[in-house]
């Protein structure tokens, strides 16, 4: 099956790991994210869901509005290439189930290795916007796929 990809799959499967790596880096190691601040004896949870989010929200003036976007905009973003390249590197899940579970089960990977190795916080806000944003990048995935099917419909 390996022999019937395409070259475009080709390519979005290098970036796919390519994205990981990146991401990998951004959530635990990145100095800019915050990551040197904290304590490394302290455990950081919310368990309170729209807590932080209702806090950035309520003091975006303070925080300002880089904090604000790239506390929530930058959640969801962050997502986003998952959920569109994910039906690509696995053929087999493409549905919007697969594409919502598979990122929530991901984000909380990584907000339980931020707590436990105490690299971040964990926080259930951070799950919600993973979520939204692999779950948006899924219906640009399917916006680009029902485009071309489109365009090789009108070509026929």
């Amino acid at each position: 099956m390996e022999n019937s990809t395409t070259r475009n799959q080709r390519i979005i499967r290098v970036l796919f790991v390519a994205y990981m790596v990146v991401l990998v880096y951004l959530v635990f190691f990145a100095e800019s994210m915050g990551r040197a601040d904290r304590d490394p004896g302290e455990f950081a949870y919310n368990l309170e869901l729209f807590r932080e989010i209702r806090r950035f929200y309520i003091y975006r003036e303070q925080l300002g509005l880089k904090a604000v976007i790239l506390n929530l905009g930058g959640n969801v973003l962050a997502f986003a290439p998952f959920g569109f390249m994910l039906p690509v590197v696995i053929r087999k899940r493409k549905c919007f189930f697969d594409a919502a579970m598979l990122s929530f089960l991901l984000s909380f990977c990584i907000e339980t290795i931020q707590l436990t190795f105490r690299v971040g916080s964990f926080d259930v806000d951070d799950l919600l916007l993973n979520t939204v944003g692999g779950i948006l990048g899924y219906w640009c995935y399917r916006g680009v796929q029902a485009f071309r099917i489109r365009r090789k419909l009108r070509a026929v």
